[in-house]
């Protein structure tokens, strides 16, 4: 009896390809539309960010402009800058030098409170000045530090007697201050808060006023005794300019930061339409491999040397382009189609 041969193996059936998977996950429509918003609301919010803080650094220089402008100018008489009674001390006239004739009302003399000096807690003093012509006008005489607390100055010097000849620094009214203050004191120098404040009231010089006060710069011509000197004003242009062009620079990295995005994007979904294909210039790397060495060169040396040449290198010097920028130049002219 003889054994029957062995059956013959059974090819395996053939397995069932598996769908392709994307090889990259790209951004749906849905999402590209987001991140354009969101781009949108990036760059249109660091724009106007930006033109914020250069329209306060335009307002800034046109103050400081004002203030170097005036702050040493020649002392004119008051007439020459504002009519009389009710008018307002304009913004070009700032820190103008203007002199006045009369006498001090130390009696309604008032206290400015929570303005300090230096970082120095001290009390303004503001006096009314009455002129040669009737006219009413707020003086700061200067400041004084506090003394055992916060309610009561140090010590106050009391103003000359008599006529007086004042040279004068123009200031516009401070906006009323909303909060109170204790008697005979007052939170902004504001003329009809600060002659309110006075043991008198304000009824004596109504219709007497102008919408604005002084800075003493001089009585009868000699700086004033016993006060400390009102401050000089800050003629720091502040950072609006930096920070505003920091934020144009937010603006145009948002928008740069888009593009590369979609230049990725389309990157991607070229490769990922290549697939599984041969890369075509694949051979152009071992070919520049293969090559022999030149003549007249060590074979040994240009051995070790080429070992440490990378293949888009030795194609550079030689005038020809690497394979990588080969397929960088076949994917953008994929995608611009």
């Amino acid at each position: 009896m003889t054994d029957a041969p062995p059956p013959a193996p059974t090819a395996p059936a053939p397995a069932t390809p598996a769908p392709d998977a994307p090889r990259v996950q790209l951004r749906t429509p849905r999402q590209w539309v987001s991140l354009a918003l969101g781009v949108a609301l990036l760059f249109t919010g660091c724009v106007l960010a930006g033109r914020w803080q250069w329209n306060r650094h335009v307002d800034r220089d046109a103050q400081i402009a004002v203030i170097e402008a005036n702050y040493a100018s020649q002392p004119v008489p008051i007439d020459e800058l504002l009519d009389g009674p009710g008018d307002v001390v304009p913004a070009s006239e700032a820190w103008r030098q203007v002199t006045v004739t009369g006498r001090y009302d130390a009696d309604k003399t008032v206290l400015l409170r929570n303005r300090p000096v230096e970082g120095q807690a001290a009390f303004h003093v503001l006096v009314p000045f009455v002129t040669d012509e009737g006219t009413v006008i707020v003086v700061n005489r200067g400041w004084v530090p506090y003394g055992a607390d916060s309610a009561t100055p140090a010590s106050l010097p009391a103003p000359p007697s008599g006529d007086v000849e004042l040279t004068l620094r123009l200031r516009a009214d401070e906006p009323a201050a909303d909060n109170g203050a204790p008697p005979g004191q007052a939170q902004a120098i504001n003329t009809a808060q600060v002659l309110a404040a006075g043991p008198d009231g304000a009824a004596w010089a109504q219709g007497r006023t102008y919408s604005g006060y002084g800075v003493l710069a001089a009585e009868d011509g000699q700086p004033v005794q016993g006060l400390g000197t009102p401050p000089v004003p800050d003629t720091d242009p502040r950072s609006h300019l930096s920070y505003a062009f920091q934020w144009w620079v937010f603006a145009v990295g948002g928008v740069a930061g888009f593009l590369v995005l979609i230049r990725r994007e389309r990157r991607d979904a070229t490769l990922d339409a290549l697939g599984d294909l041969p890369h075509p210039f694949a051979a152009l790397g071992d070919q520049d491999r293969g090559r022999e060495p030149e003549a007249g060169g060590d074979a040994g040396t240009h051995g070790q040397r080429g070992a440490t040449r990378s293949p888009g290198s030795s194609a550079r010097r030689r005038g020809r382009q690497s394979a990588e920028e080969i397929e960088d130049a076949l994917i953008d002219s994929s995608s611009t189609r």
